[in-house]
């Protein structure tokens, strides 16, 4: 099992991703724990309100939305009964057994996981500590519910395989022969990953400090359809002599290549929808994301961020790398709006300078003149004087009376943070 953990300051707008998974017929809410109805039985302002006012007992905190995603390995057939008990032990486990908490069972990806929609703000208005809840709490209890539960541990699982880590066989000129070098790397990537493009397939070669030449647009080698393989130094500069794709027994040339890129075509549409979600959930989870915002998020769902920028540091260019499907995807092919200029409409850029400090240059792609750039979770039964019940008071909408927090009336810009472990 491998637990994600976001954290958000828009509680409405995490509801909604999920909701939105409902009425598309893709989740389905399976529990509402310390909800006084069943989770069938509840509609959308009931669940928000809930929590709602839960929130409005701490006008101080503003990180106080989680957003919980448990993942379990493709072999793994749990119903719906067994989600919801892994669910509600998870909670009890990192300290939240007592927090309002909604369970959405996800059916969008190849594998089994829920989204736990909760507040770490308690019923006394005390907040839970969220310092080290991934690399603590829920470590320690994932590892227990995958024995109790006898799960597919996240160690055996095929799940943690995109946590390859790139430096185990990247290229360093002159510490290995060339050659031996590129094909190992060549060998391994063209195997396993589902590029479509000579720029997807850049896109993950320059984590390992290799690239695909095709030559600029007059050269002889672009004019005869040829490539050449180049290694990359620690500042994606080229070094080296470059080697001919003929020259390697598996023989990557372009025509081969086209192939391939038909091939992964299908192959590669088991990740679609994992990246659009992980995306989707820093879109409408966070206030005022950004680019190196996101990146950061998406690394924890096992997602690399390729930016391709001109020399004016503008970006062009987006290609996004799921590690655990393998699946490689320019941003356009995901939809207009996951494009470079779809992405930065919603999620702000900062300064290239800041980029530059923070970021890891991966060097030139061949087919492109710029260099990409990898950037960087009461009793119900009582009534009140005005007739209603303790139900209806639990889920009525918080008044703007003056006493709920000013974050919940008008949210203010805070960098968010997250958590995942398991992996």
């Amino acid at each position: 099992m491998v637990a994600v953990i976001h954290t958000s300051t828009r509680l409405r707008s995490v509801l909604l991703y999920n909701e939105n998974k409902l009425e598309q017929g893709q989740a389905e809410c399976i529990s509402a724990f310390h909800y006084p109805k069943d989770a069938e039985s509840l509609s959308f302002d009931q669940k928000l309100n809930r929590i709602q006012r839960q929130l409005a007992l701490n006008k101080r905190t503003k990180v106080n939305t989680l957003h919980i995603s448990l993942n379990f390995d493709p072999s793994e057939k749990l119903s719906k009964e067994q989600l919801a008990e892994i669910s509600k032990a998870y909670l009890k486990g990192i300290g939240f057994e007592k927090q309002p908490a909604l369970v959405y069972e996800h059916r969008d990806a190849g594998h089994p996981h829920v989204h736990i929609v909760t507040t770490n703000i308690q019923a006394d208005g005390s907040r839970i500590s969220l310092h080290n809840l991934g690399r603590n709490q829920s470590e320690k209890t994932r590892k227990e519910i995958e024995v109790g539960y006898r799960l597919v541990k996240a160690q055996e699982s095929k799940a943690h395989e995109f946590r390859i880590q790139p430096a185990s066989i990247k290229v360093e000129y002159g510490k290995v022969e060339t050659k031996k070098a590129i094909s190992n790397v060549l060998g391994r990537v063209i195997k396993d990953y589902k590029f479509t493009t000579i720029g997807e397939l850049n896109a993950v070669l320059n984590l390992y400090n290799v690239a695909a030449d095709i030559g600029s647009p007059d050269s002889k080698i672009r004019k005869n359809k040829g490539i050449l393989y180049r290694v990359l130094d620690k500042d994606g500069n080229k070094v080296g002599v470059p080697i001919k794709a003929s020259d390697f027994h598996f023989k990557p040339t372009q025509q081969s290549l086209q192939k391939v890129f038909a091939e992964n075509e299908v192959f590669r549409q088991i990740g679609y929808q994992n990246i659009k979600n992980s995306i989707n959930m820093v879109r409408y989870g966070q206030k005022n994301p950004t680019l190196l915002g996101l990146s950061k998020n998406l690394r924890r769902d096992g997602i690399d961020v390729v930016l391709r920028r001109n020399e004016q540091g503008n970006l062009y260019g987006i290609t996004f790398i799921h590690h655990r499907s393998k699946a490689v995807f320019n941003g356009s092919a995901l939809g207009k709006e996951f494009s470079a200029k779809g992405i930065t409409e919603w999620c702000r850029d900062t300064d290239f300078s800041l980029h530059q400090q923070k970021s890891q240059i991966i060097g030139k792609s061949a087919g492109h003149a710029e260099s990409p750039q990898h950037v960087q979770q009461m009793g119900l039964n009582g009534h009140f004087e005005n007739g209603k019940t303790a139900a209806d008071a639990l889920f009525s909408p918080v008044q703007d009376d003056g006493s709920t927090p000013r974050e919940l009336r008008k949210s203010k810009k805070k960098k968010q943070r997250g958590f995942s472990m398991g992996f």
